[in-house]
């Protein structure tokens, strides 16, 4: 006989002691997905991001690339960009004392620096973060030896998918953002990524999406098993809010993968929803113990985007979905701190990936 398994306490989602714990082990030692690379166009562009403690300057420099430092000045530690997004003409400056660093990173002016000539200027320079580019965005990481990003990021697309070939498919370096919608959820962010892990909750709350796609009706997520797609109802044209037809298949996308909806998870922080037409990509930003910020794509062909194409009508599908997801998440948070919730609740057979998502976690604090 199944038995039933159990789920992390309630104090896992209301302790700050053991957010601070996930802010350290978890978002400041694994690969962060930061920004999408294209809103970042040109030399200076910039954006700060949040990353457990951390808080990250993303910009692009003068060779091109993109580049991530710590926002923190190296004379007397103020934030160096106050704004979350910008452009610098040539440097960064602190508003504070006005030590001056190029874009990138090194130190090169500040008051009276040239009584000071044998000063490293590199060694003073802000501190770099280590980047790596995929999918179209800027992934970042804290540690001084970050684990190995084809290992940790694409091998979660390996483990979902089968093999990482298949996102390829859908180039999604090369699409371009239809809409962005912020969530700004008052919950905690595990609560989250089990919500999207399951579809136990799908009859009960999506009922625009189990038209979709029936087969989330009888409870199975599109993560259930490895290269598994969730298909399109016999008369439903396209991922739409109504299921009319949407826009052309993506270029690339294989004819198996034709009329599916899949889901992945990229610990600890991503969500990518692939379908025919378009991706829809989540980032969650873990503010507090009770707080996340959740920033989601829906990334079309270039094509469609720059011909001002109405996208309502697939964006709201999905929208109505984080809607309902994010207020069960909201509805979820308060009875973590109820003693009923003191040794956690159980799972069913079919929400045993969120138990290993339980142990993944574990484990890392545990290091």
């Amino acid at each position: 006989m199944t038995s039933l398994i159990p789920t992390l306490g309630g104090g896992y989602y209301t302790d700050p002691g053991i957010f601070a714990a996930e802010q350290e082990k978890l978002f400041e030692r694994q690969w962060f997905c930061a920004v999408r690379a294209a809103d970042l166009p040109s030399a200076g562009d910039f954006r700060t991001v949040q990353i457990g403690r951390e808080n990250v300057i993303v910009s692009r420099g003068r060779d091109g690339g993109l580049k991530a430092f710590l926002n923190v000045c190296r004379h007397r530690g103020a934030r160096l960009c106050t704004e979350e997004s910008g452009t610098v003409k040539r440097a960064f400056r602190c508003p504070y004392h006005a030590w001056t660093y190029g874009l990138d990173g090194k130190l090169i002016a500040a008051p009276n620096l040239t009584s000071l000539p044998d000063i490293d200027r590199t060694g003073y320079g802000l501190h770099t973060v280590r980047l790596r580019e995929w999918l179209g965005y800027a992934w970042v990481c804290l540690a001084t030896e970050p684990p190995s990003f084809e290992a940790d990021v694409q091998g979660a697309v390996r483990e979902r998918l089968g093999d990482v070939e298949s996102i390829d498919r859908y180039g999604l370096d090369g699409l371009s953002v239809g809409r962005r919608i912020t969530y700004d959820v008052k919950a905690n962010w595990k609560l989250i990524v089990e919500n999207f892990m399951e579809c136990y909750h799908c009859a009960t709350i999506h009922p625009e999406l189990t038209e979709v796609l029936p087969e989330f009706a009888d409870g199975y997520a599109a993560q259930y098993y490895v290269g598994h797609g969730a298909e399109f109802g016999d008369d439903v044209d396209g991922f739409t809010i109504d299921g009319g037809s949407g826009f052309d298949r993506l270029d690339g996308v294989a004819t198996e993968q034709d009329r599916r909806y899949y889901a992945i998870t990229i610990r600890p922080q991503v969500f990518v929803n692939l379908v025919p037409d378009h991706v829809i990509f989540h980032r969650m930003y873990p503010l507090a113990a009770d707080r996340t910020v959740v920033e989601c794509d829906w990334l079309y062909s270039a094509d469609v985007v720059a011909s001002g194409r109405d996208v309502s009508r697939s964006v709201e599908l999905f929208h109505r979905v984080n809607e309902q997801d994010f207020a069960a998440c909201e509805r979820c948070q308060p009875a973590m701190a109820s003693r009923a919730y003191r040794d956690g609740g159980v799972l069913m057979p079919s929400e045993h990936h969120i138990g290993e998502f339980h142990d993944w976690l574990l484990k890392h604090l545990e290091d």
